[in-house]
Parts: C-alpha cells; structure tokens; sequence
C-alpha cells in the first residue's frame, strides 16, 4: 500500500462488519439453546454446546462459500466479500469448540489416545448407515485449522500468493468431508427429515451459486479478436466509469483497464499482496488501490508508490473511434508505458 493511503484495519466498516457478525452469532446461540432446552429438557450441557457449536459452524461455513459465487452475481456483495477472513477464522473457533467438546465426551474416556480413538472406533467402511464418520469431521477440522493458522500475511508472503491460494482452496475438501460428517452422523443418530433436509438445501445452494457465478464470469468474457498491430478492440471509452477499470480477458491474460484524469492504462488484474481483483478496485489520490486491502499501483507504470516496491506487468493501450484498445502481451512488471488520452467530444 502506498505512503499516502491509510492502511485497511479495524476500520469503522471492519468493526461495523464484526460486531454485525458477533451480534448474529450470539442471536444465533440464544435462540438455538432456548429451542433445544425447551423441545429436549434433559439435554445434558456439554451435549448443548457440540450441538450448538456445531450447527452454527456448518451455517457459517455455509455463508462463507455463499459469500464468494454471490458477490459475483451481485456486486453489493463484494463489501462480505473483502472482509471473509475474519469470518472464516471465527468460524474456525467454533468448530475447534465443538471438536474439542466432542473428542472430550465421546473419546477421552477410554484407555485409547482421544485422536487414535475418533480414527479406530468405528471400522465399517463397508456400511453406509455405520459408516465412520467421525474420522470426516477430524479432516475438517485440520484443514480448517490449517487455513485459519495461516491466514496472516505473514504466511502469505513466505508461502508465496500461489501456494497460499492452493491451501486455502483445500476449505472445498474440508467442505464436502464436513457434509459427509453430518449427513452420515445424522443417519445413525436422531434422523429426522427436517435435519436431512437441511443438509440438501445447504449442498444445493452452495452448487447452484457457484454454478451460476460460473456462467455469468464465462459470459462476462468476450471473446476479443485481434487488429492490427497486435491490439485487441475491449469497448468503448464511455463503457469505463472514472477512476473504476473494466476487467478483459485475453488469451490468457486478466487486464485490468482503468479510466482517469482523461487517461486510459492498463495494468494485470492481480494484487501482489493476495491476488486481489485489482480492476474491482478504483483509483484513489492517482493510485489504483486493490479493494482487498488497499494495495496501491500507479496507472501509468503498475508500480507501487515509494518506498513500497510491488509491481505488476503493464499493457500498450490506444484509443480508436471512441474503442479502448489493447495488446494482451505483458510488459515486464513496473514497465512505464504512455496512457492513452481521452479525446474531449466537440
């Protein structure tokens, strides 16, 4: 980030954005302890706590892949969006909460190891209602773990962006194992159709948004053929709101085109901090900033103002009859290269 922007913390969105998300989640608790008290009065406190911990780790999880396909689908979203970090940890905590409670009750009180005994317990891999569930759970919570343990840039940057990304994708595969942990534990303990039902709209819901965001980001990119010169017509000049870009993708590559000050430049659509989407940001004090957390680039040049020193590759860009045009082959990262100006309308 640059030296004239003021670093993304707790801003007053952020904390807005975290008490609005305390303040649901202790709702969330209230009314489900209250239910469960009232419809099962015997239920014993540690038996409270895995099922409530539990249920509102799996709705939050829930939330956090819905936010993702839906911000694409309706960019009044993208504030979720930006600021899903904070809820993937939390959410972490609490399914940590109900692991621990869990293994506590059910595992700590033989003569076997707690983790030994939630993998050996339950050997029928060949029956689907006695299938062991409880192993899909713990690789859950591991890969859960793991993301939230290196959610801070500081792994980030020694990990590298793309490694990072890799690992944190694996919250697919803690996904499905988590569904797996509790359609199979439904099966064999307290099936009801209500909670089996549940389960089907949450897998429904998160496949149907992805899917939908899939096709509208395929529709979303044109396909672009190539004038003279190597440059590639992207649309017109007034298609590009000031200070905002419009995001083409050619032969490869995510470009980023921004609008301002009677200029046009265009930089590669990915942050160097996170690989944030550089073309969703805007341009602030001259500066694009990255929408993710205020990463700053220069237009003209695509690198970060001093002392910062990231860079990303720049494109040759011109303006035809009122087209945006560009050469889809990079320039090497902080390459300088002249804007194209923006002829005034008689």
């Amino acid at each position: 980030m640059s030296v004239g922007y003021k670093p993304v913390l707790w801003n007053r969105q952020k904390r807005r954005y975290d008490l609005i998300m305390a303040a649901l989640m202790a709702l969330y608790v209230l009314v489900f302890v209250l239910v469960t008290i009232r419809t099962n009065p015997s239920v014993t406190a540690e038996t409270l706590i895995i099922r409530t911990s539990g249920s509102l780790a799996i709705l939050m999880l829930h939330v956090i892949l819905l936010i993702g396909p839906l911000s694409r689908i309706w960019p009044k979203l993208l504030p979720l969006l930006y600021n899903r970090r904070h809820l993937g940890v939390t959410m972490c905590m609490v399914a940590l909460i109900h692991g621990v409670f869990a293994i506590f009750q059910f595992h700590a009180l033989g003569d076997t190891q707690p983790i030994v005994s939630v993998l050996v317990s339950n050997t029928h891999f060949g029956d689907l209602t006695r299938f062991p569930f409880q192993p899909l759970g713990l690789l859950a919570l591991l890969i859960l773990f793991l993301m939230a343990a290196t959610s801070h840039d500081f792994w980030l940057h020694n990990l590298s962006p793309y490694f990072w990304k890799s690992l944190h994708m694996m919250v697919y595969v803690a996904y499905a194992a988590l569904i797996g942990h509790v359609a199979l534990g439904v099966l064999q303990y307290e099936f009801t159709a209500a909670r089996f039902g549940l389960i089907t709209v949450g897998v429904i819901s998160v496949s149907a948004a992805h899917i939908m965001a899939g096709f509208r980001e395929r529709r979303r990119r044109k396909v672009l053929f190539r004038d003279t010169g190597g440059m590639i017509p992207v649309c017109p000049v007034d298609a590009i709101a000031n200070d905002r870009a419009t995001i083409a993708h050619i032969d490869g590559e995510e470009i980023a085109i921004f609008k301002y000050d009677g200029r046009i430049s265009a930089v590669h659509n990915l942050c160097k901090h996170q690989n944030g989407p550089l073309g969703e940001g805007r341009v602030i004090d001259g500066c694009i900033t990255c929408p993710w957390h205020g990463y700053q680039y220069q237009p003209a040049n695509g690198q970060s103002p001093p002392p910062f020193t990231e860079k990303v590759a720049t494109y040759r860009v011109m303006i035809r009859d009122g087209v945006v045009h560009v050469d889809p082959a990079p320039l090497p990262e902080g390459t300088p290269v002249e804007p194209a100006i923006i002829q005034q309308k008689a």
